[in-house]
């Protein structure tokens, strides 16, 4: 599922990583925005109000959207360049880094509101930010661009134009292509909006607020440990047969 590229990369293991990190994006979406009222997995909308400020000459006001979406690029910058230095090293698994910095600020920002009352909402905004930006960059980067998880946008404009193409007659390997295209993205809009019904409930009804999120990294390092562990469970497999 993590390690996984190029050709060895199957559908299966995009619906795989598709299923877990879009529900774990899911999770932080909803938590994220009942907590502070911002949107923490993509930076879209805050793209438009950074420019409505900028527009009225509101500059200083403007520079919090401003940072918001640096911090997007901070992450998909440092998961890029993570991977990029240690992709030479074939013992390691270099998608296991980013991951793991995700975790830890999802389990760090939900630990300290508990101890402290959080008096800088935008700060929490930055760090979600940051892991969401991690986590689009290393599955883009283990999919070659096939999976994207933390937002929907594109992913229901892509859905709209596979669909329309299945009124056209093509052939049985374009038809096949196509209905797997579908899967996968039905795959991820289904696991975004389970995760967030879920991180909604955990957050309201079980009264976990930004507790939550620990949920959201426990599921994050469960997927990566059990990934790791049937790695090595085949490779050792084939070792005893030859």
């Amino acid at each position: 599922m993590f390690r996984h590229q190029g050709k060895s990369r199957t559908l299966k293991h995009n619906l795989q990583i598709a299923a877990v990190l879009s529900f774990v994006a899911g999770i932080v979406n909803v938590v994220g925005f009942l907590a502070i009222k911002q949107l923490t997995t993509n930076v879209t909308g805050h793209f438009a109000l950074f420019i409505y400020d900028v527009a009225h000459f509101e500059f200083w006001k403007g520079t919090i959207y401003f940072l918001y979406i640096f911090s997007f690029l901070a992450g998909s910058f440092s998961s890029s360049m993570l991977i990029e230095i240690f992709k030479e090293n074939r013992k390691l698994n270099v998608f296991v880094l980013p991951t793991i910095i995700e975790c830890l600020i999802l389990i760090t920002i939900a630990l300290i509101s508990n101890f402290i009352q959080f008096r800088y909402p935008n700060l929490i905004a930055c760090l979600l930010l940051f892991a969401m930006g991690l986590q689009n960059a290393y599955v883009t980067k283990i999919s070659n661009a096939t999976v994207r998880t933390t937002h929907l946008t594109g992913l229901f404009t892509d859905l709209g134009i596979d669909l329309s193409h299945l009124f056209f007659q093509k052939s049985e390997l374009q038809i096949k292509k196509l209905k797997s295209a579908i899967k996968l993205r039905i795959y991820i809009i289904s696991f975004f909006f389970g995760g967030g019904l879920i991180g909604g409930f955990l957050y309201s009804k079980l009264n976990m607020e930004l507790n939550a999120l620990i949920f959201a990294a426990a599921i994050l390092l469960i997927s990566l440990f059990y990934d790791e562990f049937r790695y090595k469970l085949i490779k050792t497999q084939r070792s005893h047969r030859y």
